[in-house]
């Protein structure tokens, strides 16, 4: 209840798509796409252990809300893992000062939030910024920002303990199972790296795989690839590290180099 306009809201999504007939389903134990040169179909196995089938055509798929965290890492700015999100974030304050004096934190780019926390953040950071600078500042306004920005942080740690992380469904991935998409790697690449080779973090299995090497530079693969990595290993996620950053943070063409 620590938003509750954002929970109305939810409650609202779900209400419209049962009344359009959309189904949804949870408690998946295990999930599969049939098909061989197009998508014919897609299984699951709920939690009694039965299994279900649907003939379709496309399948959906996401790894959940990711942090794009690349510019903070360029930056040199100190990083954490943090259990809830299962992701390395940078460090910051409340007022969203980061571990590189000058640098300061808001918004998606530092921890998953949404569009009212971006812009609670970026206010706030920008009285950091003043404050730093020695401008006197609205104490009375860095309060209010201060309680706002205290409940969104209560209701997003809520959100991601109700929706886990599925980690489970990688326990049943078939070794031909591609996890990126931009360099063709498949998930047996990825075991055999870490059995065969010793590749016991990150960057290691980027280098023996070329995994988040590619176009998205492991902003879509970089996460599934650690989990397979640590399960693979018997390790928790945060001892596997995290992909170093490297620019240019999103493709440009060539033509466009000075």
């Amino acid at each position: 209840m620590a938003q509750s306009g954002t929970l109305a809201k939810g409650f609202w999504y779900i209400a419209r798509n049962v009344i359009s007939g959309l189904p949804i389903r949870s408690d998946v134990r295990a999930i599969g796409v049939e098909g061989k040169d197009r998508v014919r179909g897609l299984w699951w196995r709920d939690a009694a252990g039965v299994e279900h089938r649907v003939a379709c055509d496309a399948v959906g798929a996401s790894f959940g809300l990711r942090s794009e965290t690349q510019l903070a890492d360029l930056a040199g700015c100190a990083f954490g893992f943090d259990d809830v999100a299962r992701q390395w974030l940078p460090r910051r304050d409340a007022a969203g000062r980061s571990s590189m004096p000058g640098v300061y934190l808001a918004g998606d780019g530092a921890g998953i939030g949404g569009a009212d926390v971006a812009e609670l953040q970026g206010e706030r950071a920008a009285l950091a910024a003043l404050e730093d600078l020695g401008a006197r500042i609205d104490a009375a306004r860095v309060a209010v920002l201060d309680r706002k920005l205290a409940r969104q942080a209560r209701f997003r740690r809520a959100l991601e303990h109700a929706y886990p992380y599925p980690a489970h469904l990688l326990d049943d991935m078939a070794d031909e199972e591609i996890i990126c998409r931009c360099e063709g790697i498949a998930a047996g690449a990825l075991h055999a790296a870490a059995t065969e080779r010793g590749a016991r973090e990150m960057n290691r299995l980027k280098a023996f795989t070329r995994i988040g090497m590619g176009r998205c530079q492991g902003r879509v693969c970089g996460h599934a690839a650690a989990e397979i990595l640590a399960r693979t290993l018997g390790e928790d996620i945060a001892a596997v590290g995290r992909l170093r950053g490297n620019p240019p943070v999103k493709p440009i063409p060539v033509g466009g180099l000075p």
